[in-house]
This record gives structure tokens, sequence and C-alpha cells, in this order.
């Protein structure tokens, strides 16, 4: 039997590397900058508990896969770091849980990846109003079908590198459907509730939307 610990991911604007500001200030002016820092007080206090979870549990030899990382090794432990500087809690309990003799696993495909980063992208950076709008529709439209690959292809790192008897962390977007996909033979604990956090970035998105 194999074993996965799933946390889904609430993201701060320090995971969005280069973006983040534009994004945090874009929702500052949707959501109000009363309701914004709210939601961010929320999501810190999100990771504050995942990180007292893992520091629980002996880690050595845990597999991380981590949303969006699309190397392991070296390089990937440099991103890790990278992320940490900028204030990311997602890459800190990496971090930790590495520090602690956990394997760092690519997790993505970089074309795919970089298909979804450049319609944030374009989206963030946008002049106006109305090219926000237009970037927003044209990401919609694609999302799914790259959501889609993007999730076939983690299932399947997963199931080719985690082996017989060995345990994961899948830190994963929680609109990402990856459990659906996963061998039978893998035992699957979600940290925090997956339909939950996913409801809960629905409800996000429902207001960011009612706001362009």
């Amino acid at each position: 039997m194999r074993k996965l610990y799933v946390v889904p991911v609430l993201h701060m604007s320090a995971d969005m590397g280069s973006l983040g500001s534009a994004l945090d200030e874009t929702a500052k002016a949707q959501f109000g900058e009363e309701a914004w820092l709210k939601h961010k007080e929320a999501v810190s206090s999100f990771w504050d508990r995942i990180a007292e979870f893992f520091a629980a549990l002996d880690v050595r030899g845990f597999k991380v896969y981590q949303d969006g990382l699309v190397t392991g090794e070296a390089v990937g432990i440099k991103i890790i770091k990278e992320g940490i500087g900028q204030g990311s809690k997602n890459y800190e309990i990496v971090g930790k849980l590495l520090e602690r003799g956990a394997v760092l696993e690519k997790t993505e495909d970089i074309a795919l990846l970089k298909q979804e980063y450049d319609y944030i992208a374009k989206i963030a950076r946008s002049k106006s109003q109305k090219e926000k709008e237009v970037w927003a529709l044209r990401y919609k439209s694609a999302q799914r079908g790259l959501l889609g690959q993007r999730d076939d292809f983690i299932a399947k790192r997963i199931e080719e590198t985690l082996n017989e008897g060995e345990t994961g962390v899948l830190f994963i977007g929680a609109y990402h459907d990856i459990l659906s996909k996963l061998p039978s033979d893998i035992q699957v604990i979600q940290v925090r509730d997956v339909a939950k956090t996913r409801q809960y970035h629905k409800t996000l998105a429902t207001k960011m939307d009612t706001n362009i």
C-alpha cells in the first residue's frame, strides 16, 4: 500500500512570483482593502494549521509533490528557497519537510504550466478593464482543458514515482481533480477537506467575477 497526504492549496500573493504584487493590487481594488485583508489572514491561518499537522509527523523519506513545480533535485530546491524568501507559507512548509528528510519530486509539465501562466500574466498586466475582461474570458475558455492535462500529468508522476510502502505529500490547487485519477492502491489522506477548500475558491471567484 502507498500513502498520499493531500493538501489543497490556498495561494498567497507570494506564491505568484513576479505577478504577486499586480494580482494583490487588483484583488484589493475589487474586494476592498478590509475584505482582502481578512482573506489574507484566513489564508495565513490555514497554512499555520497545515504546518502544525506536519510538524507532528516523522517525514523522513516522504516524497513531496508541489503544485507548479516543474523540476526536483537542486533546481527545484532552489525554487522552493526563493519562494520562502518571497514569503510563501506553502513553500516554507515544503522547505521544512525537506530539512527533515523529505524528498522533492518533479510534479508538473513545464509546457502546460507555461500556457496557464501566460494567460494569468496577460490578465494581471492588462492596461484597461476591457483588455482584462477579454483575457479573463479567453483564460476561462482554455482553463478546463489545461487543468485536465495538468491533472493527468501529475497523477502519472505520482503513480510512477511513489513506490510500494512509500508516503507522499501533494500540495495541489483545490480546482484540480487528481484524486479520481490515482491508482486504487494509493491510500489518500486529505489534510484539509478538498471539497470545502474548493468551495471557498469558488465563492472568491464569484465575487471577483461580480466586480469585474
